[in-house]
Order: structure tokens, then sequence, then C-alpha cells
């Protein structure tokens, strides 16, 4: 009897023209990932029906949830095709290397089909209609570079063949913790011991009334920026601007080499005045939570440049 393992798994990753429409075959890319449950669930609701003994009537289906979490590898190339998920699509200007810039704050938001193929049972799920709803980063001083991509979608199809047999390929280029690194204004922030970013649509479900369980759709809400940042307490230049309630740039980066690089800029982050705990003879370290906000002059709040080899996405 055959069984699935995760090394043979498959996730097929395509940009819908239609909401809820999986493209047809030949749309499709090849997407590495680190873990994936994204999945359907639908509950059920026990019964309340009495006059017909102790032992209760069979239940009743609920509606059909579409969510989960993509754990992705900071790849150079296919990070980019999360990235037109979580922002929309980017603006590319430049010939080999491209630079393709994706900026906070777009009104409407692409959708996907993905589909995870596990082919020896064979089981394909195919999830239509999902969208990004947020996308989170980890700077540290080692290991491996990831990315966390919340989504939800609107529903699945089973499948018991691919959708797509020879789907698009993008050449892998992996990137590790040692390209990263955290600027201030420009100026590399010396004494960080780890920083993280998280960027979020907030979607709102739309959920109305359909014979079907699923989800009318996922609409963008309120924009998100918050992170943190871990620092060994050397100087007072963060805690005065947390003080001030003065707002900094920081910029947060993996760098190959100049024709390949992911740079993530938060134009106007807010500092909380954090506690400072001495705990033993040790170093002293300090936590900032931060909050972004829309920089007046930019127009948005964030923006992430990608410069690589990919003429688009």
């Amino acid at each position: 009897m055959a069984r699935a393992y995760g090394w043979n798994a498959k996730l097929l990753l395509a940009f819908e023209t239609t909401y809820g429409t999986a493209p047809a075959s030949g749309a499709y890319k090849l997407t590495p990932f680190v873990s994936c449950d994204l999945d359907s669930a639908q509950g059920l609701i026990a019964s309340n029906v009495l006059g017909l003994g102790r032992d209760p009537t069979q239940p009743y289906q609920d509606v059909i949830n579409v969510d989960g979490d993509i754990v992705v590898p900071m790849d150079i190339r296919n990070i980019g095709n999360w990235l037109k998920a979580v922002f929309g699509a980017a603006t590319t200007t430049g010939t080999d290397p491209y630079t393709h810039v994706f900026t906070s704050g777009k009104t409407s938001l692409p959708s996907l089909a993905l589909e995870l193929g596990m082919p020896e049972i064979p089981d394909f799920p195919l999830f239509t209609g999902v969208r990004a709803n947020s996308i989170a980063f980890n700077f540290q001083r080692s290991g491996e570079a990831q990315a966390t991509v919340n989504l939800i979608g609107q529903g699945e199809t089973a499948q018991t063949v691919t959708k797509d047999n020879a789907p698009d390929e993008l050449a892998y280029t992996r990137i590790s913790q040692l390209q990263g690194s955290v600027k201030k204004g420009g100026v590399l922030l010396g004494n960080v011991t780890s920083a993280s970013v998280t960027y979020s649509n907030n979607l709102e479900r739309v959920e109305t009334i359909r014979s079907d369980g699923k989800l009318e759709g996922v609409d963008p809400g309120v924009a998100a920026l918050t992170g943190s940042l871990a620092v060994r307490y050397a100087d007072t230049a963060l805690m005065d601007a947390a003080r001030a309630g003065t707002p900094i740039d920081l910029e947060l980066s993996y760098v190959i080499d100049a024709d390949n690089k992911l740079v993530i800029e938060c134009h106007e982050v807010y500092l909380p005045k954090p506690k400072r705990s001495v705990s033993g003879p040790g170093g002293v370290e300090a936590s900032y939570d931060f909050q972004g906000a829309k920089d007046a002059i930019l127009g948005q709040m964030v923006s992430v440049t990608l410069t690589n080899d990919v003429a688009g996405y």
C-alpha cells in the first residue's frame, strides 16, 4: 500500500483571472515550500431534536472553511510570487537584473489556485479563491531564512490527477540568515540580536448564504505592519525615539549580491517604551514591539524591493 511522504509532495501555484475559478493547465508554477497546513475543514453541528429518545439524531454539516499557513524558503526568485499574492502586482523596471517593487495599500488583491499533490495516494486537492492574509519574516544570526504566509480560501476541489503535468519552475536559489541585515535611517543598526516583521492585509471573510457552504469572497481590510526588535542595551538611540514618540524608518534586507537581493522598507515605524530587565550577570537586552504607519509623503506604509533575473510576476 502506497503512503504519502512530504519529500514527494508538490505545491502548484497559479493566479486566478476570475475569483474562485482555477486556471487551466499551463498557468501553474511548481513552488518550493517547507511546510503547508492549508486545508479545508467542515465541522458537524450536534442535533438538538427532542422526542425521539435519548440517542441523538444525525448531526448537521457546518460551513466549509479553507485556511492555513505555508512556510516557504527565502528563495530569491520564487518569493516574488508570494509577494505578489500579499501586496498585489509589482512595478518592474530594468533588464536582467530586474527590479520589482511591491507596495502596501492596494485596494484589490489577486487570488490564487493552489494544488498540494500527493501522487502516492493519488490525491491532488485544489484550493481556489485563495488570498494571502499576511506574510511574516524573521531575522536572526544563523539558520534558515524563511517566510510564513497565512492564507484564506473559498473552497476545495478533490482531484485524483494533477491540474498541470508540466508546471513552470524557477531555478531555486536559497537565502541564508547570514545574508540578512537591519538598518535604521540607511545605517546598519548595531546590537540587534533578532528581528521580525509581519505585514497583514487583515482579510475579511464575506460569509453569505450559499448552498455549497463556501465563502462569497475574501476582501482586504485595514492593513497592519507589526514586528519586534531585540537589541543589546548599548545606547539610548532607540529608547529616546520611543520616549519621544518619534517614528523611525526601518530597513530589513537579505543581500546575496547587487543583482540578487530583497529589501523590506518600513517607512514610518513607532516604537513602544520597553522595560529594561537585568536578570543576571549577562548582557542587558531591550525588546521593542513596533507598529508601522503610512508615510504621508511616500503614500504607503511599506515597500518591498526584489532584485533578480525574473522578467516579471
